[in-house]
């Protein structure tokens, strides 16, 4: 299996594990926000498709920007119809979990890779995996504390 194909694999699970905590989510609000996650990692998906491929698609053309403030504004919407059980957050941390390996592995894939725009789509995809684990820590911290929880200054 090549790197790009490795990558896919790691994207399409990702996106299944979204896909799964959406449907276990106990309200709408994490559940909209699990499933725009579950989107981010399938345009990641196609970016690596298209960069094993060679087909022509430009995939520095494909947006792989994560709306978080978007997400931030259904979290805080929600803030009064939070409930969850303690294996959520168990859930949730795994989640942190495959964002910051696959974060790391990128930006080693980054370091291999010759071609600048790969490189530079490595690093793009890196960087949001670290903005979805930040999302992850945000809603762990929403779910525990919702009264007191404030979205990060980085969103």
């Amino acid at each position: 299996m090549n790197v790009y194909e490795y990558a896919m694999k790691v994207e399409k699970d990702g996106e299944a594990y979204y896909n799964y905590l959406a449907s276990k989510a106990p309200n709408d609000g994490l559940k909209r926000v699990f499933n725009i996650l579950a989107e981010a990692e399938i345009q990641h998906y196609n970016v690596f498709k298209s960069m094993r491929d060679k087909d022509g698609t430009n995939f520095k053309t494909i947006n792989i920007s994560t709306d978080t403030k978007t997400i931030f504004e259904t979290l805080n919407a929600q803030r009064d119809n939070i409930t969850f059980d303690a294996d959520q957050v168990k859930f949730y941390e795994d989640a942190i979990k495959r964002e910051k390996d696959s974060y790391q592995f990128y930006i080693d894939k980054a370091n291999e890779v010759n071609d600048k725009d790969e490189k530079q789509a490595f690093i793009d995809i890196a960087k949001e995996e670290q903005k979805h684990k930040a999302i992850l820590e945000e809603i762990i911290h929403f779910i525990q504390e919702p009264n007191n929880w404030v979205a990060s200054a980085e969103f």
